[in-house]
């Protein structure tokens, strides 16, 4: 069975969110707080149609599209503006899981084969109005496409005829209890549109609708129940809390069998607060949420590590860790975490940047600008390899960090993070 997901989308015009493809009054001039509230309510995707006219519009559109895939908690698809593979490369760099080529356009078909084998076929999404266009295009799609993007709900009987791909159902207006029907067709995985914007927050309750008609949706299991845990003398079970990225540790607290039950429903962290005697939602006041990514009990069950999406701060005094007491030290010599290395100088370079120093190498190529950075990155790429034709190793660990370093200079003058280098090379 397919799992079926709500979908809400944004509609991008000069930076605003807008009301639909065809009508551009404004609901949202912050599209960032849609994201944000679409995370709290457990949306399970979303989808970004950018509407902009012109190249700088474009590129202020991409920006924002950036901003939109830091912010989400969950799958982002973009859409919209689509002319070249460029364009569909443009919408994965800036964090798109998946890009939808527009088949109401010629171009768009033109390119199918070719952005599928290079970005792979899980990578993109068609969209059309009419099922015709599905019956003409059978072959290509179901090769090179992993999904489709349906704009006219009237068309959801033909299109689960022609074809088993799976598809979204775009919807502007529908009663809510209407959904069941929509997603009791086989191939349907999802439905987006003003339907699930507008009433983001009956999300939960529809997906608990949806259980109980038997629909599969997509919700957090427990492996576990409470019952299986050994409690403490208050009967609440200690919870580490760690950033599922970095690994830090941000903090502890408790559960009691409710904010075990509110943690699993709700996929945020919600805890028992032992000082105001009450469940406690992280974040609720402050909007630092944690977002689950995974709960783990340990080998006698009476403590749980849970690994979170962290928005702000964790700790109540502003800092990201609770744990910022040092209460003794050793001499030692750190552990080296090649990340936490590469993050640290980008950070002094990015300062560097923001707050230049006299004498510093690093403003001076900066204030020399792009090309001179080009021809000190191409200068050392070229000693890499006069290095690695001689049998020792040393040199060329000497002229790789030398590379490195410049590539960051190169990485902070574009406004590129290691995270999204990471994400580029997993996805290869």
């Amino acid at each position: 069975m397919i799992v079926k997901k709500f979908v809400p989308c944004i509609y991008l015009y000069n930076g605003h969110a807008v009301r639909r493809l065809d009508d551009m009054s404004v609901v949202e001039t912050d599209p960032l707080r849609l994201v944000s509230l679409y995370n709290e309510n457990n949306a399970d995707g979303l989808i970004v149609f950018d509407l902009s006219q012109g190249d700088q519009a474009h590129e202020e559109a991409l920006d924002m599209i950036k901003e939109i895939c830091a912010a989400a908690e969950m799958e982002v698809i973009g859409a919209g503006n689509i002319k070249r593979m460029e364009d569909v490369k443009k919408l994965l760099y800036a964090g798109c899981r998946r890009a939808v080529l527009d088949y109401t356009k010629e171009s768009n078909i033109a390119i199918t084969e070719e952005v599928s084998l290079k970005f792979g076929r899980n990578k993109i999404l068609a969209s059309y109005d009419n099922s015709n266009v599905v019956a003409a295009n059978k072959e290509l799609l179901e090769q090179y496409v992993s999904a489709l993007l349906l704009m006219n709900p009237h068309q959801i009987r033909e299109t689960e005829k022609l074809t088993t791909l799976p598809f979204y159902v775009q919807v502007n207006q529908i009663a809510l209890n209407k959904l069941m029907e929509i997603f009791s067709y086989q191939n349907v995985c999802g439905v987006t549109g003003n339907t699930i914007n507008d009433n983001y927050r009956d999300i939960l309750t529809l997906k608990n609708l949806c259980k109980e008609n038997g629909i599969l949706v997509e919700t957090f299991e427990a492996a576990y129940q409470w019952d299986d845990f050994k409690k403490n003398g208050d009967g609440m079970v200690p919870v580490i809390v760690q950033d599922y990225r970095t690994q830090e540790v941000l903090m502890m607290a408790y559960m009691n069998e409710e904010a075990y039950e509110q943690t699993i429903h709700t996929g945020r962290m919600t805890y028992f607060s032992r000082s105001r005697g009450q469940l406690w939602l992280k974040g609720e006041t402050s909007g630092h949420f944690q977002y689950v990514k995974s709960l783990t009990a340990d080998c006698d069950m009476d403590t749980i590590l849970a690994k979170v999406s962290q928005v702000g701060a964790a700790c109540h005094t502003g800092a990201r860790s609770c744990f910022f007491n040092e209460i003794t030290k050793k001499d030692y010599e750190e552990a080296t975490n090649p990340l936490q290395v590469l993050e640290e100088v980008l950070d002094v370079i990015k300062d560097r940047k923001v707050h230049p120093k006299e004498g510093s190498y690093t403003n001076y190529l900066f204030d020399k600008g792009i090309d001179k950075i080009l021809k000190k990155l191409g200068e050392e790429a070229t000693e890499i390899v006069i290095a690695a034709k001689n049998p020792g190793v040393n040199e060329v660990k000497y002229e790789m960090s030398d590379f490195l370093y410049h590539m960051m200079v190169l990485m902070v003058q574009k406004g590129i993070s290691w995270e999204e280098i990471a994400v580029e090379l997993a996805n290869r």
